[in-house]
């Protein structure tokens, strides 16, 4: 099979080295165009990052010799495009809203794809917000946003915040088993590594857990509604439940974000024992379709008190599963639990390869 050419935006910062990280040896997709700030821009990868390479493990060898492009001037990879070396792009930028929307939109507008990991565009009313195990129908949108917008091979797809990620899917399971959750309160622990590098100051972290993340509350709040809903006259119409009531922190972890979430249901509410089986044999359209990153289970059950655990169960299926444990009745509510995802791999760059790989089988990327 020959593989399909790819681009990383942002490739010098932390989401970017979990990128090229993870598409190391990637069946379908080969990483031929590298792009990051001015200040990286004409060093060979290996020298732009040089001192700050901050993930296990490496890229291909042939991506050390890559030379970075400003990810601020299309028309680089437009040319990429056309000489056959960048057939769409992975963003990973770390710039303000306005600046990545707007840059984001310019790659579409030039033909090229943008599966994006910034939450830039995650309110445009035409742009798919996947998760694929939960909403791979929301990519229907992709032909009016081109339409829409007049573009042709181009557009925009997104992944959602990555604190969401462990509870996501097993809402969506309790759903489609008929036990819709009306409301839900969600405390997360959010781990450093969700800050970026070199993000949060250590002497804040030390002996401490810092009890606010800016626009994060609002972002678990929303962004369910959004995955939760439905397409209609050509835009995203937002589900009306569960309303959720967030409380975040960061709390002094590598990498895992935890959620601890109590669940109300409606008239129908299911026994602990029944949670426990439909989250143990849920399986979704990348599971069904055997994508290359997709995790064989879904979701993991732990029966142990005190499990999950970041430092124990965030590597589950190669870090792309949600692990939940600690089921029990809630006194307020109906039900509790504790779940956890990997921020870097399911909630980063292994969620916008999982999404490339699903809009690759429905016909949008070649």
């Amino acid at each position: 099979m020959t593989k399909i050419p790819v681009g990383i935006l942002g490739a010098t910062g932390m989401v970017g080295q979990h990128y090229l990280r993870l598409l190391k040896d990637h069946p379908w997709f080969e990483v031929r165009y590298v792009a990051a700030s001015p200040r990286s821009a004409g060093k060979k990868y290996r020298e732009a990052v040089s001192g700050r390479w901050h993930v296990a493990g490496e890229p291909g060898a042939h991506v050390w010799l890559l030379q970075v492009e400003d990810a601020g001037d299309v028309s680089k990879a437009s040319a990429a495009l056309g000489r056959g070396d960048c057939s769409f792009v992975f963003s990973a930028l770390e710039m303000g809203k306005d600046e990545t929307r707007a840059l984001e939109e310019a790659y579409a507008s030039a033909g090229i794809p943008v599966i994006s990991n910034a939450s830039a565009h995650r309110w445009t009313d035409d742009v798919p917000v996947l998760i694929g195990e939960v909403n791979p129908d929301h990519a229907g949108i992709i032909p009016l946003q081109q339409k829409r917008r007049g573009w042709d091979r181009g557009f925009i797809a997104v992944k959602p915040n990555c604190s969401i990620q462990s509870y996501m899917t097993p809402l969506h399971a309790l759903a489609l088993a008929g036990f819709q959750a009306e409301r839900a309160v969600v405390a997360t622990m959010q781990a450093v590594s969700g800050a970026g590098y070199p993000g949060v100051p250590g002497i804040d972290m030390i002996d401490n857990v810092i009890p606010y993340i800016g626009g994060e509350e609002e972002k678990s709040e929303l962004e369910p509604l959004k995955i939760f809903g439905t397409i209609e006259d050509g835009v995203f119409k937002n589900a009306r439940k569960p309303r959720i009531s967030a409380h975040c922190s960061r709390v002094p972890v590598t990498d895992g974000h935890l959620a601890c979430v109590s669940l109300e249901f409606g008239v129908k509410k299911p026994s602990l024992e029944e949670v426990k089986e439909i989250w143990a044999s849920f399986r979704g359209l990348p599971q069904e379709l055997g994508l290359p990153s997709a995790p064989e289970k879904p979701i993991i059950v732990h029966e142990e008190n005190d499990r999950p655990q970041p430092r124990r169960d965030r590597d589950a299926e190669g870090g792309m599963a949600a692990a939940v444990g600690r089921l029990r009745p809630c006194n307020v509510f109906d039900i509790r639990f504790t779940a956890l995802s990997h921020n870097t791999v399911r909630g980063a760059a292994g969620g916008g390869i999982l999404n490339a790989e699903l809009l690759k089988y429905k016909g949008y990327l070649s």
